[in-house]
């Protein structure tokens, strides 16, 4: 699955050796609208290798892109209140449009550190030659004055194209990611935006990571894609330290899989993108 996710060699640092007789062995909630956190979710298995593992996709509602605010939140507070049922430690929201939508209350509402997802808008504006940025999202981040407000704060001087693109999430949870109309799809976005001279794009939804090779195909070589995965996993292995929440434990963690949809489909697209063989179990 692609990723820029990568192993880092780490560093022990005096608090990290302090910590080390301690060992916190709940799991950590990870969820998303449906497959697409499972690119946040495998990279935070690879880093935090011994930590224990559970994700939920709420594909029955899938794509939170095409929902209210109000439905959001409701789902992220159910979702998370079933996270705190099954005693996480922690709560990585793998979805950009519910980090814009809902992270604020439930941050209000629950005790334990909750991590979110947001686009990669300040080093792709430092890191962009010809100042010019797409980010690619889902209609309601779009539309949230909270993304907004953090695009007006990192754009570095950039002229920043914001490119909703609605349908793309639903073709990769049909698993449909690698298919002619998808390819056709993606061009409709970015084609215009290379035209206007953008030389990085941000992927702003958690589900176009599994679209990035098609993505890299279409604009070339020469542009620069950018994502969330390892920065996520990085911030949730600094709270979970800082709050002395590590698992120390040197066997490999365990992973478990929820879906709201859950069918065969749903069971043979999960195992393929986390490439190897899985169970998941019905959320309810």
């Amino acid at each position: 699955m692609p990723t820029d996710c990568k192993l880092s060699v780490q560093t022990s640092t005096n608090s990290q050796l302090n910590n080390q007789h301690t060992s916190d062995e709940r799991p950590i909630g990870v969820f998303d609208s449906g497959i697409g956190g499972l690119s946040i979710m495998q990279c935070i298995a690879h880093q935090l290798h011994n930590e224990n593992l559970i994700y939920v996709a709420d594909t029955l509602h899938a794509p939170y892109g095409e929902k209210s605010t109000q439905f959001i939140q409701q789902r992220v507070n159910e979702i998370a209140n079933w996270f705190i049922e099954k005693n996480t430690k922690a709560i990585v929201v793998a979805c950009n449009t519910a980090t814009v939508s809902a992270i604020d209350k439930l941050r209000e509402n629950i005790s334990i550190p909750v991590i979110g997802v947001e686009p990669a808008i300040k080093p792709a504006a430092n890191l962009s030659k010809n100042k010019k940025v797409a980010i690619l999202v889902t209609k309601a981040t779009s539309e949230s004055q909270r993304f907004l407000s953090l695009v007006n704060q990192y754009r570095n001087n950039s002229d920043v194209y914001i490119q909703p693109c609605p349908g793309l999430v639903e073709l990769i949870e049909q698993d449909q990611k690698d298919s002619p109309n998808c390819k056709e799809l993606l061009s409709s976005y970015l084609l215009p935006l290379l035209n206007k001279g953008v030389d990085t794009i941000v992927l702003g939804c958690t589900h176009y990571p599994l679209v990035k090779p098609m993505i890299s195909d279409i604009c070339g070589q020469n542009i620069m894609i950018m994502e969330t995965a390892l920065p996520v996993t990085e911030q949730l292995q600094r709270r979970l330290n800082s709050n002395q929440m590590l698992n120390n434990n040197k066997e490999l963690g365990t992973a478990h899989f929820y879906s709201s949809k859950n069918c065969s489909a749903q069971q043979q697209l999960f195992s393929h993108i986390w490439q190897r063989p899985l169970l998941v179990n019905k959320f309810l």
